[in-house]
Order: structure tokens, then sequence, then C-alpha cells
């Protein structure tokens, strides 16, 4: 616990927090790898579930809450988020809780570039 920096707690116990108050049924957490241990051991100890993947050479990303939305990040996210199609990131957005037009908006965007990319 030593090499984890005082903001690195704050997030990831914020997001525990409000995970357990119901306020946020799945979170996404990102962090540097060196601090999964330290993760993956907290959510454990306060029986959570979690799914890990890989962010880049140097990070992780750290799904955790309920096991039904788990079970679907699973079968949604299975490439880096970058590499998710529109529908794809749609869908992980609002099952984040993202602001919903934001995401609409969002996803007409990438949607568009999309077809204009394949014409």
């Amino acid at each position: 616990m030593s090499d984890v920096t005082p903001i690195e707690m704050k997030v990831l116990m914020n997001h525990i927090y409000e995970f357990q108050k119901g306020i946020r049924q799945m979170v996404l957490f990102t962090c540097p790898r060196k601090y999964e241990s330290f993760a993956v051991q907290r959510l454990e100890r306060q029986h959570i579930d979690y799914v890990l993947q890989p962010a880049g050479k140097n990070n992780l990303n750290l799904y955790f809450g309920r096991r039904e939305c788990l079970d679907a990040i699973r079968l949604i996210v299975t490439r880096p988020l970058n590499e998710l199609t529109p529908e794809e990131d749609f869908i992980l957005g609002t099952m984040l809780g993202y602001d919903l037009c934001a995401q609409c908006q969002r996803y007409c965007e990438r949607k568009c570039r999309q077809c204009h990319r394949s014409s």
C-alpha cells in the first residue's frame, strides 16, 4: 500500500463507496498496473465482483460492480476501448451511468465518422 498515492486511493475508495451505496451498479476504474494488487485485494475483501483488462502498456481497466453488468462487459469489451464499435461504446457508456444525451451525441458523431470512412 505504500506505493499507492493518495489520489488513486481516494478515487478507488469513492468508487467503492458509490457502488456499495447503490449510486452506481458498475464502475470503470483505470489505473497504473502497479496498483493492481492493492485494488484487487480491496475488492476481494469487500466481496465485490470485478473484471480486469489491460489498457495499454502500463495501465489496466478494472470494472467492478454487479455480476450481471460484469457478465455483459465480458461479452462487449473484448478489445481495447478505442476499438469498440459506436454501438459497443454507447452501451458501455450507458452502463457506466454517463449522461444519456451526451452518449447519444457521441454515438451519432462516431457513427457518422464511421460512415464517412467506409464511403
